[in-house]
């Protein structure tokens, strides 16, 4: 496994309230939105203040795998680390699963993102090289109808493509690529994502996703005019959920590091 990075250098708190204020000019870039709006901040925890209460759920081997590796999700200074092992194994026992869930605000509330509201989530991550892209479905990051056995509305992937290991989002419902880039830059470096949703039925919706690395724009892809919504409400999830069926030999003890997580609603 990779060493222990550099410590994140996030964004100063200039930047942070300039990212809440400075609505207007960035929903100017999110398809379907009023140029007057502003983002309004409405979560920012900690690693090292709210611990894995940050998150509405926690699946930590959730079949009960791998008992010695537990726990597999935990803080680690000012980082959220999540600790994949090759003998884990999920409920469906051909994936692995250690992923959180939601935006919780506190011991009984959470943020819940329904039709017709914007989003953004702004975090940034830690990919080590050990954290490989894969043939078969590698998401780090997915929005989702809560409930078991819904399928994901968005994800973010980790995927090869022709041999050649990439970062995608795509639409999950109607299997529409939004963006790609080469994971390999961002391998062992910390990436900053901007991930918008406006949640929206039909073709109500739309999302914009941006990353950065070292300051500079790595991707900036949005679509309007599409589905991001199966009912009741959308909820993001984080973490590392991959199939067994890689046939890249791929599949190593790996873990992803999140840090400096924001929420964002567009008012």
């Amino acid at each position: 496994m990779s060493s222990s990075p550099a410590p994140y250098d996030g964004p100063s708190r200039r930047k942070v309230i300039g990212a809440a204020l400075g609505g207007a000019a960035l929903a100017a870039g999110i398809p379907g939105t009023a140029a007057a709006a502003s983002w309004q901040l409405k979560w920012s925890p900690s690693a090292s203040g709210d611990g894995l209460g940050a998150f509405e759920t926690i699946e930590d081997d959730r079949a009960d795998s791998h008992p010695a590796g537990q726990p597999h999700i935990y803080p680690e200074g000012n980082n959220w680390r999540f600790t994949m092992h090759r003998v884990d194994r999920d409920t469906s026992t051909d994936r692995q699963r250690q992923e959180v869930t939601g935006l919780r605000t506190s011991s009984a509330g959470y943020l819940k993102w329904l039709p017709g509201q914007t989003w953004r989530v702004t975090y940034s991550m830690y990919i080590p090289s050990s954290l490989k892209a894969t043939t078969t479905f590698t998401h780090i990051m997915q929005m989702k109808q809560p409930g078991t056995g819904t399928s994901p509305i968005v994800v973010q992937s980790l995927r090869r493509v022709n041999g050649a290991q990439t970062i995608e989002l795509r639409l999950a419902l109607s299997d529409t690529l939004i963006g790609r880039t080469s994971l390999d830059p961002l391998h062992d470096n910390w990436t900053d994502v901007d991930f918008q949703i406006k949640v929206g039925d039909g073709t109500s919706g739309s999302v914009r996703w941006i990353l950065k690395s070292g300051g500079t724009t790595v991707i900036d892809k949005s679509k309007s005019g599409v589905d991001t919504f199966l009912d009741d409400r959308v909820r993001p999830k984080w973490g590392i959920y991959r199939s067994l069926g890689d046939t890249s030999g791929s599949l190593q003890d790996c873990h992803l590091l999140l840090t400096n997580f924001r929420g964002y609603q567009l008012v």
